[in-house]
């Protein structure tokens, strides 16, 4: 699985050699491997391996908070290349190829992987940059104009495995209120004309 492999999670069986490979990102690659797997491999080793694995973490997350409620919307998915771009200093090519290995990692493992990415995250990044990414994960996740029930409790989950501090985390969270579905179906009560049921 290509995000494990770049993000040096473990896997099933080690591989002894995985240190060696050049670039670390594409090596690999099965001839099994479609030619659109193929070449986001190629493009990610153009990135050194580093970032290539911060930048791999980071856009997964993002993804994670868009596909909390089993939907990742067009406007979401050009957030988290917009994001990733800006975010990640990159071409906007590598940042679409970037998210879209994020999005399928996301659809076809997240649940099994969402904590070790996390974890992963947090060691690659400093504090400021996991409250940058979770900032951006609210961007994310507002980018329809509304975030969900479901995707509010990952963006707080996604919080805590990383560690962040209780009281930025509300600060950003109170910043984002309007967003909130919650919010907005309490300001919607509040606006209907009074006698209507």
């Amino acid at each position: 699985m290509a995000l494990g492999r770049l993000l040096g999670l473990p896997s099933r069986e080690p591989d002894p050699d995985a240190d060696d490979r050049s670039g670390g990102a594409s090596a690999g690659t099965g001839s099994s491997d479609t030619e659109t797997v193929r070449r986001i491999a190629r493009e990610l080793d153009a990135i050194p391996r580093d970032r290539a694995r911060y930048l791999a973490a980071f856009a997964y997350l993002l993804t994670r908070a868009a596909a909390a409620d089993l939907h990742i919307s067009d406007v979401e998915t050009a957030e988290i290349e917009r994001v990733v771009e800006e975010f990640g200093a990159i071409p906007e090519a590598q940042a679409v190829l970037v998210a879209e290995i994020a999005r399928t990692q996301s659809l076809l493992h997240g649940g099994t992987e969402d904590y070790l990415v996390s974890r992963q995250f947090r060691e690659l990044s400093t504090l400021e940059e996991r409250h940058a990414l979770l900032r951006c994960c609210y961007i994310v996740g507002s980018a329809d104009g509304t975030i969900t029930a479901d995707e509010s409790s990952v963006l707080q989950q996604i919080a805590r495995e990383l560690d962040l501090p209780a009281g930025e985390v509300n600060e950003l969270r109170r910043e984002f209120a309007h967003t909130l579905s919650a919010i907005q179906a309490m300001e919607r009560l509040r606006a209907r004309p009074p006698g209507r049921g």
